[in-house]
């Protein structure tokens, strides 16, 4: 009897261990398959069980939450969202997430590690932290002066801190509310199927994700280049620059749309925009030279992330002279997209220095400690300091005696560039309005802003549409909020 009951005793155990070691297995060893497979709804029912952080513009939360009372409890709201969606992207249960609700998505919905002060114990217990928030580095002011300038006008605005790289404004028109998409309703399917099919792209972010032919405003990028190089000395002497100047090896004429651009010395022809000047003179540079001032600029870089990912700029390092000298005046193959129009301005505010642009102040627990900040971002030189002292000498002549006078602020120095970029086929497009500056208040030690606008409104007509006269007006608003701030 004793016998038996020993043997039923050690089946019990042996069946007691299985058990125990098939828990282990699934538990520790199998965890993350069943964690990862698409029919485990626990992870998402947790994801929406608590709300989400808040993403902060001025300290002030521009995202919320609220409780939809169902299974996915808790949807995101937005605050402004038309003016902050080129920012914030959206965060919707249906469709995932975008923009800064998904690079900073860790943080925001309280997956990461670093939001707990005891983060073994969270892997061990599968506790779920509070979300995070991220402090972005935009100024309200600039961000509201920029959508309200642009309006019911398709375009974008990007401005930076020259000296630091953060980012004051991110605007593009038109926009939409990411609200609609929060949820997983019948509504939120209608709205995500109409902002598809809309053909002026209210989701696409313009500021970073569209690339544009640049046009005059390039021509910060070819002078800068021809002093560099030398081959400009003297911004006040004599160039020899014909008006119309052939396209070398062609029989292609470039003419320009004022007069007295003939042989006209680097300050004028910059404060005019003279295609033929530019034109020539980034033939004389050289196609070597030309790429690797704007490559410093930021041109071709493939791994700009603000921290969400930016569209490369490009200048072709491979062209004869003829489109040499058209990607010299902003046309040919060179696009770029606002922020990087931005950099170029900023780098010449900045004595000739660009700082990589970043969006992200901190992110910090929902107590407000900080968990991360960007830290020092890598600075780059684009230009001889000598070079940028010119070059800012060249933009403020632009603004108080040129084409850019639309863009002066009283009792501030300021400096721009205007842009008026042909596109479509045989230049048939509405162009493109541009305007690129930089301002420093009167008691300012340093500039504190550097704008890049764009204006692409097909509905405007052929003969009104200019840099000067539509992009330069949003841009003085947003320097004028920056500065007053």
């Amino acid at each position: 009897m004793t016998r038996h009951i020993r043997l039923a005793a050690a089946f019990c155990t042996l069946l007691l261990l299985a058990l125990l070691v098939n828990a282990t297995r699934v538990q520790i060893f199998q965890s993350r398959s069943y964690d990862d497979n698409i029919a485990n709804r626990r992870h998402t029912i947790a994801r929406y069980d608590q709300p989400r952080g808040g993403i902060l513009v001025g300290g002030k939360p521009i995202t919320g939450s609220r409780d939809s009372g169902e299974q996915l409890r808790y949807e995101r709201t937005y605050r402004n969202g038309p003016m902050y969606a080129p920012v914030t992207g959206f965060a919707s249960q249906e469709y995932g997430t975008t923009l800064l609700e998904h690079s900073e998505d860790d943080i925001l919905s309280g997956t990461d590690s670093m939001l707990s002060p005891f983060p073994l114990w969270n892997d061990l217990t599968r506790a779920q932290n509070p979300g995070g928030n991220v402090v972005t580095t935009l100024n309200p002011a600039a961000q509201q002066a920029a959508y309200a300038g642009l309006g019911a006008r398709t375009g974008a605005v990007a401005a930076i801190e020259p000296s630091t790289g953060r980012i004051l404004t991110m605007v593009s028109t038109p926009s939409y509310d990411p609200g609609a998409l929060s949820g997983n309703s019948r509504a939120a399917n209608r709205s995500w199927a109409r902002l598809n099919a809309d053909p002026n792209k209210p989701m696409l972010n313009r500021a970073v994700r569209q690339t544009y032919p640049p046009g005059s405003t390039f021509k910060v990028v070819t002078a800068a280049a021809a002093l560099d190089a030398g081959v400009v000395t003297d911004l006040d002497a004599a160039t020899n620059s014909p008006d119309p100047y052939t396209l070398p090896g062609t029989t292609t004429t470039l003419t320009n749309e004022g007069d007295g651009c003939v042989d006209a010395p680097l300050r004028a022809a910059f404060e005019w925009s003279c295609n033929t000047v530019f034109a020539k003179l980034g033939v004389d540079v050289g196609v070597k030279d030309m790429s690797t001032t704007a490559q410093a600029f930021g041109f071709n870089d493939t791994d700009v992330k603000v921290p969400f990912a930016v569209s490369p700029s490009t200048f072709d390092t491979t062209l004869d002279k003829a489109q040499l000298a058209l990607s010299s005046i902003g046309q040919y193959n060179t696009r770029a997209t606002p922020l990087q129009m931005a950099m170029v301005a900023a780098a010449v505010a900045n004595g000739g220095q660009v700082r990589e642009p970043y969006l992200v102040e901190r992110t910090t627990r929902r107590g407000g400690e900080t968990v991360s900040t960007p830290g020092s971002r890598p600075v780059r030189q684009v230009m001889h300091p000598a070079t940028a002292v010119q070059m800012r000498e060249l933009m403020e002549d632009v603004v108080t005696e040129g084409t850019g006078t639309n863009a002066a602020i009283p009792g501030a120095t300021v400096g721009g560039k205007t842009g008026t970029a042909q596109h479509g086929i045989g230049n048939s497009g509405t162009p493109y309005a541009w305007f690129v500056s930089w301002a420093q208040g009167e008691r300012d030690m340093e500039p504190k802003v550097a704008v890049a606008v764009v204006v692409e409104d097909a509905s405007a007509d052929r003969s009104d549409i200019s840099g000067g006269g539509d992009a330069a007006p949003i841009a003085k608003a947003v320097m004028e909020a920056v500065l007053g701030s």
